[in-house]
């Protein structure tokens, strides 16, 4: 049964991987027919292989992430690891600890180890997460319990941390849930190039010690989501050791960009802790982010309160660890299985090349922008992210730029030739492309003008 089953999954498989070219960014969905399609009634006698006859219609229901894909930061879908994800799905490991998945939590140890040492940060040591979300997250309560420890008596003190205007969203979901507060996330002011100022964060530490406030951990950017800026990391490091902050590096979109450009991330291996999603910058299927710490006893501190149904009955340092005393998470996914096939499928030097090409593309795109006389490139960091907007002759104000470069995002979506989503750059509505994405072309990353000045065309008529 499971090999009739696989066979015909790997041919849609297969199929959708073979025409992903041609086929629209967006699919032509509408929200009340889709859920007419699939929001049915589970049935209760089960109706065997015609229940495969609606993947199909799944795979038409679902957006593409072909080479002109230029929407978040979201990677491509290596098929490599792809196929290694059917089969850990068969072994279904649980990996929380050795004895639960001796391979499992082995091969996980390695590709952390791997990617440690792949972006100059040797000696880290971490575990696999759903994404740079929960990363940060983790993170930051071992941030939080080293320097203001809270799991026992609760927080009873007026903690702070510290991160620039452009960082994730995620960074103050998670103060929120760690109990500090959202109030007491400062956001330091960026430069030109939206990079954290650091004499701004030293200015906000000093002022808040001498209120009697505790700075806990300063979160540096290795790549914001609108522009790709880098924080300067040196300096940051400078001040949080200065201080006795902790040194949390967001790198979910950057920082294994590091691979193939490490003298963009100098200081990278001064962090505390560092978060990073192989399913972006090394092209993994969801979901696969990284969390790296300099210190595992911090993370033990943070996380470990075992049941004795979990107690491990041996003192041997392989076989007695669990990843559940250093996260989270207590039931985990095989992730690592993916991400080992295919770094060894490939080698790194591939990945190396692929990221170098990406970054190249949003060269070229950024170049071409500057060119065209309707369009204006508004930043474009150091990674692959450039953010423009339409201005055609110049004759509109800033608030009707907003809402004209608002619609045509809206149009060159509903075109479906490429995918764009937006940013708000100092109160400037940006339309965003982002190449994070191995088969993308010079042709795909061409077409992003041609489609935006068409939206534009089809507007104006």
């Amino acid at each position: 049964m499971f090999r009739r089953l696989a066979k015909k999954v790997t041919e849609l498989a297969a199929d959708y991987l073979e025409d992903l070219d041609s086929r629209p960014t967006f699919p032509s969905s509408q929200g009340a027919g889709v859920e007419r399609l699939f929001h049915t009634d589970c049935p209760e006698q089960g109706i065997g292989e015609e229940a495969l006859q609606q993947l199909q219609d799944v795979i038409e229901h679902s957006r593409v992430q072909n080479g002109r894909f230029f929407g978040y930061v979201l990677g491509s879908g290596e098929p490599v690891g792809a196929v290694a994800d059917l089969l850990a799905s068969v072994l279904n490991q649980n990996v929380t600890a050795w004895r639960s998945g001796p391979a499992a939590v082995t091969l996980e140890h390695t590709v952390v180890d791997w990617l440690a040492q792949a972006i100059g940060c040797k000696g880290f040591r971490g575990s696999l997460t759903g994404g740079g979300s929960p990363a940060n997250l983790m993170a930051l309560a071992i941030a939080r319990e080293a320097k203001m420890p809270a799991n026992e008596t609760g927080v009873k003190a007026q903690g702070v941390f510290y991160a620039s205007q452009e960082a994730h969203m995620s960074i103050s979901k998670s103060v929120a849930l760690l109990g500090v507060g959202r109030k007491n996330l400062r956001l330091i002011a960026t430069d030109e190039k939206f990079r954290l100022l650091p004499t701004e964060l030293e200015k906000a530490i000093g002022e808040d010690k001498a209120t009697g406030r505790i700075p806990i951990a300063v979160v540096a950017s290795a790549g914001t989501v609108n522009t790709g800026a880098i924080d300067p990391l040196p300096e940051i490091a400078a001040i949080a050791r200065r201080h006795g902050l902790w040194m949390h590096v967001d790198g979910a979109y950057g920082a294994l960009a590091a691979i193939a450009t490490p003298g963009k991330f100098t200081g990278l291996n001064l962090a505390d802790s560092l978060s990073l999603d192989p399913h972006k910058w090394l092209y993994q299927s969801l979901d696969c982010g990284c969390l790296l710490y300099r210190d595992a006893n911090a993370a033990r501190t943070a996380f470990s309160n075992t049941g004795d149904y979990a107690r491990a009955l041996t003192d041997d340092p392989i076989e007695g660890f669990a990843f559940f005393e250093e996260s989270i998470e207590l039931s985990r996914r095989f992730r690592a299985l993916r991400l080992w096939l295919s770094l060894r499928y490939h080698g790194l030097g591939a990945f190396r090349t692929a990221i170098q090409k990406n970054l190249d593309l949003a060269q070229r795109l950024a170049a071409a922008i500057t060119k065209e006389r309707d369009l204006e490139l508004l930043a474009t960091g150091e990674l692959s992210a450039v953010c423009f907007r339409y201005v055609g002759d110049g004759r509109l104000s800033g608030k009707e730029l907003n809402h004209l470069n608002a619609e045509i995002l809206k149009r060159v979506v509903q075109r479906g030739r490429v995918y764009l989503s937006n940013a708000t750059l100092r109160g400037q509505f940006a339309l965003r492309a982002c190449i994070v994405n191995h088969r993308t072309t010079e042709a795909d990353v061409d077409s992003v003008i041609t489609e935006t000045l068409a939206a534009a065309g089809e507007l104006a008529n």
